[in-house]
């Protein structure tokens, strides 16, 4: 009878043990592991920004259809695309200008074109409209700052 009161408080102290021990693991190795933070080609200056996007973005529309790496340019269009809209989306000061929501419309125009139709080259009344968008944000955006 001893014995197996023994043996029942020792399964419970083993348990309790166990996941205490279990609780320090998990706590020590998601303190200790580094968190790598998303790398962002944006500087934090809204017009500087801008204005590298605006021209970055326009050297890939004038990218030809033929072009050997069209592949790489929509990638890295993309990637820019992605990183200028969650750095300015959520800042107040900036989201409501009409520079960011000029080059937002452009932007999501492009982006919707090269993942809904990765394989086609941007059509020419969509590099026209582009072009137009980007410029006229280009411009707002110097005249805000």
């Amino acid at each position: 009878m001893l014995l197996k009161m023994f043996n029942l408080s020792f399964n419970k102290f083993l348990i309790k043990a166990l996941s205490i021990c279990i609780a320090l693991i998990i706590y020590i190795v998601s303190t200790i592991s580094p968190s790598y933070a998303a790398q962002s080609n944006m500087s934090g200056d809204y017009a500087k920004d801008t204005i590298t996007v605006v021209k970055a973005l326009k050297g890939a529309i004038e990218t030809p259809k033929d072009a050997s790496n069209k592949d790489e340019v929509r990638e890295e269009s993309l990637s820019l695309i992605t990183d200028y809209i969650s750095r300015y989306r959520n800042r107040g000061l900036v989201n409501k200008t009409q520079s960011f929501t000029t080059m937002q419309t452009a932007l999501n125009a492009m982006a919707g074109h090269y993942k809904n139709f990765a394989t086609r080259p941007l059509p020419e009344k969509l590099k026209e409209r582009l072009n137009k968008e980007l410029s006229l944000a280009e411009k707002m955006v110097l005249r805000e700052s």
